[in-house]
C-alpha cells in the first residue's frame, strides 16, 4: 500500500462534469457573493501550490504524500478557482498536473498509481478537467514524440481507460466495491467512496459507465449504513461509530448517484445536519479529510446547514493558514492545502461536481 493509501486508511473514510458547466465563462468570478476571507485564503493557497509544484506537475517540493491521487486533488484546486484553465494565470500549472496524471497511468492496465485511492482521485481530477482543458495545448509539441505514445493520449482517452480499469477491478470483488489493490476481494467505504465518486464524475462528464457498476457500489454502501446514519468502515454488520468523514462520504455518494430516495441517504444526511456545530470524529487521517467530504455532503443535501457549517469552517481555516498560504497537516502541506482549499471551493462552485 502506498503512503497515501495508508493515510486514507487511517481516516476510515469523493465527485461529476455536466456538459452545461463548460458553457460557463471560465474566468467569471462569483465576486462579492464569495466572502472576502474565502477569496483571500484561496488566493494565498493557490499561490503556495503554484510555487511548490514541480516541473513534472506534482507536489514533491511540499513533502508528504505523493501520487496521481494527490496530483488530482491539486489539479481540482486550480480548476475550482474560476481562472481560465487554458489561458488564465494558472493554465500552465493545470496542464502540468493533467500531464502528470496521464503519464503515471499504466498503458496496459489503465490504473493510476499503485493504490485504488490514487486511482479514484486521479479519475476524479481528470473528469473535472475533461472538456475544460483544450487537449490541443496539453502536450508540448517539442516533447510529445519523445513520450512513446503516452503524449498522444487525451484526457478523455485516459479517463476512459481508467474507468475500464475500475470496472474490471470491481468485477473481481464479491462485494461489488473496492479496496486498496485492484485485485482485492474485500472492500471498505473509504476506498470505495473515492473510486465510486470518480466513476460518477466520469459518467457525468459523458464517459460510458454501466449502470450495473454504479448500482452494485451503491448497494454496498447501503449495506454499510446503519439506521442511525453511521457508516461502517469494512466487513459486515457492526463497526459503526461517529466518523464524520465516512458519514459524509456515504451522504455524498448517495446524492451524486441520484439516490436521495434511499432511507440510508436520509439517515446519513440527518446525522450530519443534526451535528453541524459538533466536530465529530475525523478518523486517524486528519480533520482536513473530514472537512473535504463534509463540505460537499452538506452542500448537496442541505444548503442552509452547509451555510451554517461553512461560517465555522472559514473561521477555523483563517486561524490556521500559514503565512505562505499553506495549511499544515500530518501528511504534508501539499495535500493538506489542497483538501482545505477544496472544502472552501464550495463558495465558488466552479467545479462541476459542486453543482446541485
Amino acid at each position: 500500500m502506498t503512503q497515501f493509501g495508508k493515510w486514507i486508511f487511517g481516516c476510515l473514510t469523493l465527485i461529476g462534469l455536466p456538459l452545461s458547466a463548460i458553457a460557463q465563462p471560465p474566468n467569471a468570478r462569483v465576486g462579492e457573493i464569495v466572502p472576502r476571507d474565502v477569496r483571500e485564503m484561496y488566493d494565498r493557497g493557490l499561490q503556495y501550490l503554484a510555487t511548490t509544484q514541480s516541473e513534472n506537475g506534482d507536489w514533491v517540493k511540499s513533502g508528504g504524500q505523493q501520487g496521481p491521487g494527490v496530483t488530482g486533488l491539486g489539479l481540482m484546486v486550480f480548476l475550482a478557482s474560476g481562472e481560465d484553465p487554458n489561458f488564465g494565470l494558472y493554465s500552465n500549472h493545470v496542464r502540468k498536473a493533467a500531464r502528470n496524471i496521464i503519464t503515471g497511468q499504466s498503458a496496459s492496465t489503465g490504473f493510476f498509481g499503485s493504490s485504488m485511492y490514487d486511482h479514484g482521485f486521479a479519475m476524479l481530477g481528470l473528469a473535472e478537467a475533461y472538456g475544460a482543458i483544450d487537449d490541443r495545448s496539453l502536450w508540448p509539441e517539442d516533447k510529445g514524440p519523445q513520450r512513446s505514445g503516452i503524449a498522444l493520449r487525451s484526457i478523455g482517452a485516459s479517463l476512459e481507460l481508467g474507468v475500464r480499469a475500475a470496472i474490471t477491478s470491481q468485477k473481481k470483488n464479491s462485494t461489488g466495491a473496492w479496496r486498496y489493490s485492484p485485485d482485492s476481494t474485500d472492500a471498505d467505504t473509504s476506498v470505495a467512496g473515492s473510486v465510486l465518486v470518480g466513476l460518477l464524475a466520469a459518467r457525468n462528464a459523458g464517459i460510458e459507465v454501466p449502470d450495473e457498476s454504479i448500482d452494485k457500489a451503491v448497494s454496498y454502501f447501503t449495506k454499510m449504513t446503519a439506521a442511525s446514519g453511521q457508516v461502517a468502515y469494512s466487513g459486515g454488520l457492526g463497526g459503526f461509530d461517529e466518523s464524520m468523514a465516512r458519514i459524509s462520504i456515504g451522504t455524498l455518494v448517495y446524492a451524486i448517484a441520484r439516490r436521495k430516495d434511499l432511507p440510508q441517504y436520509k439517515a446519513t444526511l440527518g446525522y450530519l445536519t443534526q451535528r453541524v456545530e459538533q466536530p465529530g470524529s475525523p478518523g486517524h487521517g486528519g480533520v482536513e479529510y473530514q472537512r473535504y467530504y463534509q463540505a460537499q455532503a452538506l452542500f448537496q443535501g442541505d444548503v442552509d446547514a452547509w451555510q451554517k457549517w461553512n461560517k465555522l469552517l472559514i473561521r477555523q481555516l483563517k486561524s490556521t493558514q500559514q503565512a505562505d498560504g499553506s495549511f499544515n497537516g500530518s501528511f504534508g502541506s501539499g495535500l493538506s492545502t489542497s483538501m482545505s482549499l477544496l472544502a472552501l471551493a464550495l463558495n465558488y462552485r466552479f467545479l462541476p461536481i459542486y453543482e446541485r
